[in-house]
């Protein structure tokens, strides 16, 4: 059986909670399932382009907060394309009760601007569908993976379920970063459900969730162009795993120093080839932009 590369990107904080750049490959620890493994792959504050994929959800319930939420989306594409990679390029897809392709990958600032102007508030929110479908397209990029998705929470119309969307997601060795647009902290009706689940996925994929005021939108993007520019990439070739009926493979990042806090995906799924695209991704679907 072939053994594929396993990649972690990472971020790190110190006591204080400002990013590190400047560690080694000897500093960090890394295990699957309990078991050391050796850093094959080093790179500090990676130069591999990055591929983004946003999902703005524009279901019926974030129609006084859309206008905003697109201005700040404005500012955070125009920011990936001035300070990045030449090769780094951004997907587009809205979701409301069906996932809408906006823009396939580009680095055409007014390919992605002129989508962001057509789209309009409707209908229900179809987020697992929209990271399940969206995650085929990411996975056979090349370079980091990331997604970004901006919603107030909450699913209320997709085919998938939540382990789908996360499968998915590993799958395509992709960072989750949820922007949570919640306008009113103590309002009974948030759906804490659906803002626990992206917590999760978040942290899973290596990610951190955002809950900004609209007043602090352009904030929460500013942070999270610096986690991606102080990237290490880590990468590994599995060996003496025992063989498990579990089909996740537990896999955790540390660094030999204290008080450092690591932020990388807490595993994958071994029945997927972590270098190819996610298999059968075809039983939703998304609808291209007319």
């Amino acid at each position: 059986m072939d053994v594929r590369l396993v990649r972690l990107m990472a971020t790190v904080k110190d006591a204080r909670g400002a990013l590190v750049s400047s560690l080694a490959k000897e500093d960090f620890r890394l295990t699957e399932n309990g078991v050391p493994q050796d850093v094959v792959l080093f790179e500090r504050e990676s130069g591999q382009p990055l591929s983004v994929t946003l999902l703005l959800d524009t279901s019926g319930s974030t129609a006084i907060e859309l206008k905003y939420e697109v201005e700040s989306v404005r500012k955070f594409l125009r920011a990936i394309f001035q300070e990045g990679n030449p090769n780094d390029a951004v997907s587009l897809y809205t979701f409301n009760y069906e996932v809408t392709i906006q823009s396939n990958f580009t680095r055409r600032i007014q390919r992605l601007e002129g989508a962001l102007r057509s789209i309009k508030s409707e209908g229900g929110t179809s987020m697992y569908d929209a990271l399940y479908l969206s995650s085929e397209a990411l996975g056979t990029r090349d370079g980091r993976h990331v997604i970004v998705i901006v919603t107030d929470g909450g699913d209320t119309t997709s085919t998938k379920k939540f382990h789908d969307a996360l499968e998915a997601v590993q799958g395509a060795d992709a960072v989750i970063y949820p922007v949570l647009v919640i306008p009113i902290a103590s309002d009974p009706g948030r759906n804490r459900g659906g803002e626990n689940a992206l917590e999760t996925l978040a942290v899973q994929t290596g990610g951190r969730v955002f809950l900004p005021s609209i007043s602090s939108l352009d904030r929460a993007f500013d942070d999270i162009l610096r986690d991606l520019r102080t990237q290490y990439v880590i990468g590994y070739y599995p060996k003496n795993v025992p063989r498990s009926k579990d089909r996740f493979h537990k896999v955790e990042l540390t660094v030999n120093k204290p008080g450092y806090r690591v932020q990388a995906r807490t595993g994958y799924f071994g029945d997927y080839d972590v270098d190819a695209p996610n298999p059968g991704l075809g039983q939703s679907t998304i609808k291209p932009k007319h």
